[in-house]
């Protein structure tokens, strides 16, 4: 959340900034000084050329690594934590070259909706698909009803990988 904590990601190979960060102008200058890849998730209410600038923040401090993420916006619409905006993967790759990925369990806030939600990803173009597992939901944490269980992601993959084979 801030460029005080970057040495305790010197291990990591990727370091995620997340969609209220997307606007740390001085967070995404200090994370292009660095050489780790950057997870850039798009912001609630923000547009793709605003997601675009971020990016430019960090690629200006040198670092080309980073991937753009679309994990929902929101919307008038409060039965699902998001409304997923597929046409985000269709549109950054038209505007970047840049690769996009997509977080449907975020999106949804759902897991019954995590599985269509990365077929449809897949179908429209994403470079990769972001999934949150956890071993029994139920007892997880955080975020336990938008987890999908490792049989379940099983799955998911299977069918991803059908729809890649097809397009």
């Amino acid at each position: 959340m801030n460029a005080n904590h970057l040495p305790l990601f010197e291990d990591v190979d990727v370091i995620q900034v997340g969609a209220r960060n997307m606007q740390n102008f001085e967070l995404l200058k200090e994370l292009g000084k660095t050489k780790k890849t950057i997870l850039l998730k798009r912001g609630l209410a923000n547009t793709f050329k605003e997601l675009l600038m971020s990016a430019e923040y960090i690629m200006s401090e040198g670092n080309e690594n980073v991937i753009l993420c679309e994990r929902g916006i929101r919307t008038f619409e409060t039965y699902t934590r998001n409304t997923l905006d597929l046409s985000a993967v269709c549109a950054l790759h038209e505007l970047t070259h840049l690769p996009v990925v997509v977080d449907p369990s975020h999106a949804t806030g759902r897991a019954d909706y995590v599985k269509p939600m990365a077929m449809a990803a897949t179908a429209c173009g994403a470079d990769g698909i972001m999934i949150e597992v956890h071993n029994n939901p139920a007892k997880a944490l955080c975020d336990g009803a938008q987890s999908v269980t490792p049989d379940q992601f099983d799955d998911i993959m299977s069918r991803i990988k059908t729809i890649r084979e097809v397009i």
